[in-house]
């Protein structure tokens, strides 16, 4: 779908140059002297490059038709994980180093959303907050305000955060996945 420079907008993916980019900055423009363009930077989906470019606001540019699904998580092995559409039964396997981070969130039989591009996965959507354990931390330091002081954790499946002071060794929290942040103690 063909959309207009001035209506790029960040997250969105475009087919430029031969390839599918995530947009990850937009900027738009209006110089004293010429016509006004959108400054874009680009990350390329495929090979992980980046790019900037400038468009003109006349120019228009290809938005990537995306295809989302939920599937079920099944198991992981050495290079990849494996999800199950659950009407069809029909199984995908997606490479570790496309899902990235978010596979240390994935727990057996989580639904989850992955996007396809061209009838190839290209990404996952985790559920927006994830349940975890801390496995350990510091401890707080007393006459540290509450509001200001967080401390480092390391969560059972190994990823390091950032947590409140009270939080100990055992809590069972919830991380938002799209940031990896603290939300709440259970």
């Amino acid at each position: 779908m063909k959309i207009n420079a001035g209506e790029i907008r960040v997250g969105m993916l475009l087919e430029f140059k031969n390839d599918l980019w995530q947009v990850l900055k937009t900027q738009h423009v209006k110089p004293g002297k010429g016509g006004a363009f959108a400054q874009v930077e680009m990350k390329s989906v495929v090979k992980n490059t980046k790019l900037n470019e400038r468009f003109r606001s006349s120019e228009t540019v290809e938005k990537a038709s995306i295809e989302e699904k939920k599937f079920n998580y099944l198991y992981e092995d050495e290079i990849n994980y494996f999800f199950m559409d659950p009407k069809t039964f029909d199984q995908v396997e997606i490479k570790k180093e496309i899902v990235g981070k978010k596979g240390k969130f994935l727990k057996e039989n989580q639904d989850i959303m992955v996007s396809f591009y061209n009838e190839s996965p290209i990404s996952i959507e985790l559920p927006k907050q994830v349940k975890c354990k801390i496995n350990t931390t510091d401890a707080a330091l007393k006459g540290q305000t509450v509001s200001s002081s967080y401390k480092p954790a390391i969560l059972d499946n190994g990823i390091k955060i950032q947590v409140p002071p009270f939080i100990e060794e055992g809590d069972e929290i919830i991380i938002d996945s799209r940031t990896f942040e603290y939300v709440k103690k259970i």
